[in-house]
């Protein structure tokens, strides 16, 4: 009879038991799932970090790369007159206009925009370099806002840049030839697709009317963005830099810290090979 009187006293108190057993299930579970899923954020922080650091690097390269490549083109910033002959020496439908061409840069690319005035077959456009085919392109918009891309590289001296076939079936070309630094021409020109030749459409004959390109050794101002003609100062921690144009002048303020560190690598390696 004792027995049974313990058993009986014990028995009220299983439902409290159990209730406290699985009550800390539920908060070692909760406990666990916590920890996991802390270290889960952590370690997605971290891969984030990483990939932020990655594509921070790879923007970095990029502009870079863009920026050496089209430093060949520097000789055409600046402004421009032109006069358009769709006929070789004669004025039977010529034209003249004015161009302006300038440096722009964003986070991962630099581009050369030009813009024109006055101009019967072209009113803007942007050279680019395609790092991955390792050639320049050109976007070009016409006066009635048709837009055209061009592909090409530098042939001879000369950057020759053809579009794919337009509707009508025709491949457009446009050569972009730099006498020297105070006379550039661009050819325009266009074929059926399936022909190997070209016919003109019209040649711009451009003569500068602003500055040209900075000559290595002179005592001329160089851009410090670039390394073109400087033509209007800028200023940063009580030191003058020159620049060329507003693209150039505009890169400089968003970032004159970095303009300046690679001005100095620059000028150091020149000095480097000129000391060879």
């Amino acid at each position: 009879m004792k027995v049974l009187r313990d058993v009986r006293s014990v028995v009220p108190f299983c439902p409290l038991l159990i209730g406290c057993c699985i009550a800390a299930v539920v908060a070692l579970t909760v406990a666990t799932q916590i920890r996991l899923t802390a270290a889960d954020s952590a370690k997605a922080g971290a891969t984030d970090a990483t990939t932020d650091s990655k594509s921070a690097k790879e923007a970095g390269d990029s502009l870079a790369e863009s920026k050496t490549a089209l430093a060949e083109f520097n000789s055409l910033i600046g402004q421009w007159r032109g006069v358009g002959m769709p006929k070789r020496n004669s004025q039977d439908g010529a034209w003249s206009e004015t161009a302006e061409w300038v440096w722009h840069f964003d986070k991962t690319q630099a581009t050369i925009d030009f813009k024109t005035k006055d101009g019967k077959l072209l009113e803007s456009g942007k050279l680019a370099w395609n790092a991955k085919a390792k050639n320049y392109r050109l976007t070009a918009v016409a006066p009635d806002k048709t837009q055209r891309d061009y592909a090409g590289k530098l042939v001879d001296g000369k950057v020759v840049l053809d579009s794919q076939p337009d509707k009508s079936g025709y491949v457009h070309r446009l050569t972009l030839t730099r006498l020297n630094p105070k006379r550039t021409i661009v050819l325009l020109e266009k074929k059926p697709k399936d022909s190997s030749f070209f016919n003109r459409v019209a040649e711009i004959g451009y003569t500068r009317q602003g500055t040209s390109l900075a000559v290595a050794g002179s005592n001329e101002p160089q851009c410090v963005v670039t390394g073109g003609k400087g033509t209007m100062t800028v200023s940063y921690q009580g030191q003058t830099y020159y620049v060329c144009c507003s693209g150039c002048k505009q890169a400089f303020e968003d970032d004159p810290e970095g303009i300046i560190a690679d001005y100095k690598k620059r000028i150091a390696k020149a000095k480097a090979e000129r000391e060879k």
